[in-house]
């Protein structure tokens, strides 16, 4: 599947399934397709080992972005922070771009509340965000419902890579709304369709089980392709 896709995707995501089952080798595969590696590992743990686990990290051939919670605390991103600019000073190629995960696109309020996190899912996600960028990450994971006040706090130049993504699917009408079309969400509560997400503000769109999932996962790729590029500014 990566192989039919590399010419279509700008970047492979390798999730904890990937990794856990095949390690490095996973990163260093489909680093030789071409597209680059997000390295989806989510770091959450004390700073001393968050930092351990990002300078391992470091090594690994393509790995273009690499998150970790932002939940973590400040004192935790900036130890990751830290080891990627020391970094800096030895490598002769460009290190990943470190991003903070808000909160998890799953999770609702009801669900927040559950794990006694109070407020609405947006102000926490945009409090998140102001403090990764304290800390000196270089964006965040956010879910599409939060891109614009993400851009407004965080500016311009603060990178926003959106999961939650959810093209339109099926071609009529939809629980009787008339003109309507059905979007699946699987197990996600705060989503968007590429275009949305795109002209909300979004750099990254993180697409997978659209189409991982699809019959013919090429075309489901280069219809959503085809989605982005009508939603981006043109001149």
């Amino acid at each position: 599947m990566a192989q039919s896709l590399s010419s279509v995707v700008g970047i492979f995501k390798i999730n904890i399934h990937l990794f856990t089952a095949e390690g490095p080798s996973a990163v260093k595969k489909l680093n030789q397709l071409g597209p680059g590696v997000f390295l989806d590992l989510k770091f959450h743990d004390i700073p001393n080992t968050v930092k351990g686990a990002v300078s391992s990290a470091l090594g690994l051939p393509g790995v273009q972005l690499l998150d970790l919670h932002a939940l973590g605390g400040l004192e935790m991103m900036r130890a990751a922070a830290k080891v990627r600019d020391e970094a800096k000073a030895s490598s002769k190629s460009a290190l990943p771009k470190l991003l903070a995960i808000t909160i998890l696109t799953s999770m609702d309020n009801a669900a927040l509340r559950g794990v006694g996190i109070s407020g609405p899912a947006s102000r926490r996600v945009v409090q998140l965000a102001r403090l990764a960028r304290k800390a000196g990450m270089d964006g965040v994971v956010a879910s599409p419902k939060e891109v614009r006040a993400i851009r407004r706090a965080c500016g311009k130049d603060f990178l926003i890579v959106v999961p939650g993504i959810r093209p339109q699917v099926g071609g009529g009408p939809s629980s009787g709304r008339s003109g309507g079309r059905k979007r699946k969400t699987d197990d996600q509560s705060r989503v968007a369709t590429p275009a949305e997400a795109i002209r909300a503000g979004a750099d990254y769109l993180v697409i997978g089980r659209p189409i991982t999932g699809a019959p013919d996962p090429e075309a489901s790729a280069r219809a959503i392709l085809e989605e982005i590029a009508s939603a981006l500014p043109r001149g």
